[in-house]
């Protein structure tokens, strides 16, 4: 932790001394960054993969254990977005990357973790990671077609029947976007999803983003598929309004399950009962 302490205190000084200091900083920092997805991933036996799907280039972690079945794809949040309410940030890979974390505690025989578009992607560099993906774009229909393309690689590579999703915060959307998109995701799971992103900015006060796909949109046409939403009591930033307003989206349901999970907030709190959350009801009551 000192290391860490002392790098952002050299950084802040480097960043007043000269503008060059901040590109320095920002590479230690990436590489910082690196090291947890890699410490998390190793002892999981979950290894790296970059997967070509146009237009980005998608950073999965992978542990396959029995080809020709099912897999759990956990889809990371949204990361660093935001360095304020104004400054995008430069490099949206997380500094918690809290699905990697769910993911390595999951026994299930297939497990893959994807990131989600220009993150661990090395930003400075060129290419088509402009902030607008991990902004105002975040779920554009472009950001979904790309993560689309990267299951389509898994499932061809891997001879995968099907598919359970399991989106983190903005993963939430994603995973359910796709679940719209596809005929082979046999469940859904969202952990402190945004789900719906006009209700949750509207409750921030922050920009629409009228270029993103909203989930609200789809809840209706993947009511069919088995599906569990967990809610932080603790979150003040998904909060229990926006589950809310996609399940009125969705309509009559017996597939749909919520559950307000005691004592965890937005990004804290969930790993430690994420085996329990898993083994939780996850089918279509009877009528």
């Amino acid at each position: 932790m000192t290391d860490f302490k002392n790098l952002r205190t050299f950084c802040s000084a480097a960043v007043l001394v000269a503008g060059l200091g901040l590109s320095a900083c920002y590479l230690d920092v990436g590489e910082m960054r690196l090291e947890t997805v890699k410490r998390i991933a190793t002892p999981s036996f979950m290894l790296h993969r970059e997967i070509p799907a146009a237009p980005f280039m998608l950073t999965v972690y992978e542990r396959i254990h029995q080809k020709g079945s099912a897999a759990t794809v956990y889809i990371e949040g949204d990361g660093v977005a935001w360095i304020s309410k104004r400054r995008p940030s430069l490099d949206p890979t997380p500094k918690n990357p809290v699905s990697l974390h769910l993911a390595s505690h999951d026994s299930s025989h297939n497990v893959i973790y994807m990131a989600r578009p220009c993150q661990y992607s090395k930003m400075i560099e060129a290419g088509p990671c402009d902030p607008k993906y991990w902004t105002s774009d975040r779920f554009a229909p472009d950001v979904i077609n790309s993560m689309d393309a990267a299951l389509d690689n898994i499932k061809h590579k891997y001879g995968i029947t099907e598919f359970n999703l399991v989106g983190f915060s903005g993963g939430g959307a994603v995973a359910a976007l796709l679940t719209a998109e596809r005929s082979d995701v046999a469940t859904l799971r969202t952990v402190a999803g945004n789900i719906d992103h006009e209700t949750l900015n509207r409750i921030h006060g922050v920009s629409q983003m009228p270029r993103s796909l909203n989930p609200v949109g789809v809840a209706a046409s993947i009511s069919d598929v088995p599906q569990h939403h967990f809610i932080g009591e603790w979150d003040e930033v998904v909060t229990p309004a926006v589950y809310d307003s996609f399940r009125r989206a969705a309509g009559a349901s017996s597939c749909m399950r919520s559950s307000m999970v005691s004592k965890v907030n937005h990004e804290t709190g969930w790993v430690n009962v994420w085996p329990e959350l898993l083994a939780a009801p996850l089918d279509c009551l009877s009528e």
